[in-house]
């Protein structure tokens, strides 16, 4: 699939081919193995073009329709529009079946075909492929994640964690990996508290610790930094100078102006929080994005209302008081909104969470 085009969220399957050895006269018998490892190769690139082109194109459909008029949204609209996109998935999926009747133990293959499952919301079916691929090449960590990604998706949290530690192990250097089982024991934490017999700090430092290696893998990763920075929003009390440091190495690599102003809103919340407030305020002088304005203005409010309080009183709001910010979104432009329904065209067909990234490569 095209990860960017949808998303960000998979990555290519390379389709290792047989290398010719420089010095080595191959027998008749090898050449005739290797030209039909080519073969199959080429075979299955050729359905995941038109895997690709797919996406594309139903992407294109659901941005049309969207910028429709309200009033050409009419139920038959949609009725057809809906059915043009399962037609068009539906070949896909028979080519996937083709291929892998004529090719039954093709690991890659099973692969691919659960990611595009995956993709248009058929998850029972997509865990079943990603199921056959594991069979038959127990080595490819990208199945032992995308097999964890289903089970953290549907409360089977212990078969999560262990899937995304065993992709891990087998390919420590992919940040991903990192990134995804982080998430995972961040957001249950109560779960991965009775799995990894730790107390809910622990589990923090735990899921913290894991974000540190993905960056570490990943230092120029823009999302992840962001990720690892928001995470700790969670944590209380809060752990005022780790918060600073991640948002301030997310400003470092900001790409964007719009991505540099969403971070100085985020060092604005923290140092309002820990009743910084000059220092807030320089943060905040710094946004002039009109996207920005409204939570821009919310800070500030928040920040003139500490100001205002009895000296003595402003410490201890400061650290309590964030109802209002705790349940502020500022969204640095990159958040991918989750999709349960493959033909509900009022929702993003295409989109899954960037935590939670399913990858093709073998």
């Amino acid at each position: 699939m095209n990860g960017l085009s949808i998303g960000g969220l998979c990555a290519v399957l390379v389709i290792s081919q047989v290398p010719a050895a420089s010095n080595v006269i191959s027998s008749p018998t090898h050449l005739a193995i290797e030209a039909t490892a080519d073969t199959v190769a080429q075979e299955l690139r050729d359905v995941m073009t038109e895997d690709d082109a797919a996406q594309d194109e139903v992407s294109g459909w659901l941005h049309t329709f969207e910028a429709q008029p309200a009033a050409s949204k009419t139920k038959e609209a949609s009725a057809e529009l809906t059915r043009r996109i399962r037609e068009r998935f539906d070949r896909v999926r028979e080519r996937y079946n083709k291929f892998l009747q004529n090719h039954p133990d093709h690991a890659r293959g099973y692969l691919a075909f659960g990611s595009f499952l995956n993709e248009i919301g058929d998850e029972d079916s997509a865990k079943a492929q990603f199921e056959n691929s594991k069979q038959h090449d127990p080595k490819n960590p990208a199945v032992w994640n995308n097999l964890a990604n289903y089970y953290g998706e549907h409360g089977q949290l212990a078969n999560a964690f262990t899937h995304y530690a065993q992709a891990i192990k087998l390919k420590p250097d992919e940040p991903v990996y990192y990134q995804n089982l982080a998430m995972m024991i961040y957001l249950f934490r109560n779960e991965a508290r009775e799995f990894f017999h730790l107390d809910e700090q622990e589990v923090f430092d735990k899921a913290l610790g894991l974000y540190q290696l993905a960056l570490q893998l990943a230092p120029g990763n823009f999302v992840l930094a962001t990720d690892y920075a928001e995470s700790y929003y969670g944590i209380k009390p809060l752990r005022t100078q780790a918060a600073l440091a991640a948002w301030t190495n997310a400003l470092t690599i900001a790409h964007t102006d719009a991505e540099r102003e969403g971070v100085q809103l985020h060092l604005a919340r923290v140092k309002i929080a820990a009743g910084l407030l000059t220092e807030a305020q320089t943060h905040l002088d710094l946004v002039t994005n009109t996207a920005y304005l409204d939570l821009k203005k919310r800070l500030t409010r928040s920040l003139l209302e500490i100001k205002n309080l009895p000296t003595n009183t402003v410490a201890e709001t400061a650290t309590n008081r964030p109802a209002a910010m705790t349940n502020t979104t500022i969204a640095v432009p990159h958040i991918v909104a989750t999709t349960t329904n493959a033909f509900d065209i009022s929702s993003n067909l295409l989109a899954k969470p960037p935590i939670l990234q399913d990858l093709k490569k073998p």
